[in-house]
């Protein structure tokens, strides 16, 4: 296959796509450095094996799982031509990830509770990676949702439609790889004790 021959927009949605995964790896990659970090760090003498992720983090598991699937859903209802469901769908997810944010600040408030803090003499270092992970991914979360909003807002002005719907669908990547990357988080510090 001959990459030069295609049309200008084949090439901007490739270079589009290919830039997303650049960005995804490289967090893969920094994610695969902390959770390599945690693990040579459970070794240490001081390593709290007692410690238990607060309940929020994990309902927030299930909320970024769901918020998912409605993002898939949207893109399916703008493949089928039905706008409004899409956009009804594009503002669930958007609801579901600023409910994510609020059970990740829940679940620092329920460590706080516990007196596991990030740094300082009550803190130790286990609470501090997950203290880290989820602020990592809370500001990734973020970003995604900038990008879902960018995606409304091109949806509401009707930029997308059956045939066109290139931004949706890179929006709906990056959300679906903070998903995944959530879930693999909660189960890394869930079960490497």
């Amino acid at each position: 296959m001959d990459l030069t021959q295609s049309t200008q927009k084949e090439k901007k949605a490739r270079a589009k796509k290919m830039m997303l995964w650049f960005g995804i790896v490289s967090l893969l990659m920094a994610f695969a450095g902390w959770t390599s970090a945690y693990i040579v760090s459970s070794s240490r003498e001081d390593w709290s094996r007692d410690l238990e992720l607060p309940s929020s983090l994990y309902l927030s598991a299930f909320v970024i799982l769901l918020s998912s699937i409605t993002y898939v859903l949207a893109k399916r209802a703008i493949k089928l031509g039905n706008s409004k469901q899409c956009t009804s769908w594009l503002v669930a997810t958007l609801v579901l990830g600023v409910l994510f944010i609020v059970l990740q600040f829940n679940g620092f408030s329920q460590m706080i509770t516990l007196g596991q803090y990030f740094t300082g003499p009550s803190s130790n270092i286990k609470s501090s990676y997950i203290y880290v992970f989820v602020l990592a991914h809370v500001v990734h979360v973020v970003a995604g949702i900038i990008s879902l909003l960018v995606v409304l807002f091109n949806q509401i002005k009707g930029k997308y439609t059956a045939n066109e719907f290139l931004g949706l669908s890179l929006g709906a990547t990056f959300w679906h790889f903070l998903d995944l990357l959530w879930i693999y988080l909660v189960l890394f510090m869930t079960f490497v004790r």
